[in-house]
């Protein structure tokens, strides 16, 4: 089943694991929405800024560090996905508490990996 998603810290850098998980969410069937720092696309999708209005985002998959997270939380929160994919590197416990709180799962594992193994 599609699960669309939106992709943090999306960018138009090909060796970058953000860039690696949007074309394999889109091989996979799942609609993609990207949201980024630097306009671009990727696969025709543009790379979105700030905070867009989204709707009915299944999975939100994080490519941004903790430290950057914070001024996603209200944001990500108000998009009531229905669930966060903590990629390596992006593990927030303090943020994940918050999802959690909120009915929205939590995952530690790497979007990529998920996809690979039939578990997204």
């Amino acid at each position: 089943m599609a699960k669309k998603t939106l992709v943090i810290g999306a960018t138009t850098n090909s060796a970058r694991y953000a860039y690696i998980a949007t074309n394999m969410l889109l091989n996979h069937g799942h609609e993609v929405e990207l949201l980024g720092i630097k306009k671009g696309e990727v696969a025709s999708i543009p790379i979105q800024n700030g905070f867009p209005k989204l709707e009915n985002i299944d999975t939100v998959t994080m490519y941004i560090g903790p430290q950057h997270q914070p001024a996603y939380y209200d944001y990500i929160l108000e998009l009531n996905p229905k669930r966060i994919v903590f990629n390596p590197g992006t593990e927030n416990p303090e943020f994940e508490t918050l999802a959690q709180s909120k009915g929205i799962a939590v995952e530690e594992a790497c979007t990529l990996v998920l996809l690979s193994t039939g578990q997204y």
